[in-house]
């Protein structure tokens, strides 16, 4: 595999990053793309895509996404960006610190502070970038990157328009479980059982994985339907990738703490920009939106439900991922 060395900043650590087109989607003759590098404040290195509509001039506005919440920017961030790119925005889909060809170490863990610090290092980069327009810059998460979107709307007033797409709510969901359903014996029991995994870990690393996403071939028929749905995403030709944390061996064990003592929206009155919430029908996850979409104060919300659509419908299937209707709530807010 050919790659190259990058940095788009003397702070940036200097990734290898791929140079060959390795998406899960075609890639469109009507957008320019380059893989560009940007740093947090933590010092993390991201990796990311960054498409630009091809002869355009001036400042643009621009849109940084991110998620799947176990994917890469190979995956369905990628795709809306590309398609946003030819819709008229600069778009950047980079990958969550310690995923993917972003930096940190160990691999395969998350944190709520830092992913919301991706969302905001991928505005300053933006903000610095020629031919963005630092007035007009928006964000759009996917899955539960979704909710990281809107918890970084919140504590950042440069973003001036956010899309939550299919998204979750990752801190209820490991606080309670799926609609709910745990107990705080439960959420105990969790908390036990990884306890005692980062005694055994300490000095051996981290090693035991969650496996999120169950293999296609080994389904049974009785899983949750949204489980087979991951399947035929993740581990199926459609949406796999070797280097997506849900397409290998899922998330470290040792993370899932992460999630159970913490919350998304704090201050939701502090979230002033315009928001669209999008979910399918039939999404297993739409609760969690529409409930997201009650907490938020003011008159600058909107809730789009697409007919029939599921959770990963909206991962990748362009006849009904709404891309108009989001590309014109772009141009509504980032004037």
């Amino acid at each position: 595999m050919n790659t190259n060395k990058t940095a788009s900043s003397p702070l940036d650590e200097a990734l290898s990053l791929t140079s060959e087109w390795d998406k899960v989607f075609p890639q469109s003759d009507r957008v320019e793309h380059r893989k560009v590098t940007f740093h947090n404040h933590f010092g993390l290195t991201l990796a990311a895509d960054l498409y630009m509509p091809k002869g355009a001039t001036g400042k643009l506005p621009a849109i940084a996404v991110c998620g799947l919440f176990g994917g890469v920017k190979e995956q369905s961030s990628g795709l809306y960006a590309q398609t946003l790119a030819e819709r008229g925005f600069i778009t950047l889909a980079f990958d969550p610190s310690f995923t993917g060809e972003s930096g940190g170490h160990p691999r395969d863990v998350f944190s709520l502070d830092i992913n919301t610090e991706d969302f905001q290092a991928a505005v300053d980069y933006l903000c610095n970038l020629d031919g963005v327009d630092p007035a007009r810059v928006g964000i759009l998460g996917i899955c539960g990157w979704g909710g990281i979107a809107l918890n970084a709307a919140a504590n950042d007033p440069r973003i001036k328009a956010v899309v939550a797409s299919t998204m979750y709510d990752m801190p209820r969901i490991g606080a309670w479980g799926y609609n709910d359903s745990g107990t705080a014996d439960d959420r105990y029991r969790a908390k036990q059982e990884i306890a005692d995994l980062r005694t055994s870990e300490y000095a051996a690393g981290l090693t035991k994985h969650a496996f999120t996403t169950i293999p296609v071939d080994q389904l049974t028929g009785k899983e949750p339907d949204f489980v087979r749905q991951y399947s035929e995403y993740y581990k199926a030709p459609r949406g796999y990738h070797p280097r997506s944390v849900n397409s290998n061996l899922g998330w470290m064990q040792q993370a899932m703490t992460g999630w159970m003592n913490n919350a998304l929206l704090s201050h939701p009155e502090d979230l002033h920009a315009p928001v669209l919430i999008v979910h399918g029908e039939k999404a297993h996850s739409r609760y969690m939106g529409e409930d997201i979409y009650r907490r938020l104060k003011g008159d600058n919300k909107q809730l789009l439900i697409v007919p029939g659509a599921t959770h990963t419908d909206l991962y990748d299937q362009t006849d009904k991922i709404p891309f108009d209707r989001i590309a014109d709530f772009y141009r509504t807010n980032l004037k």
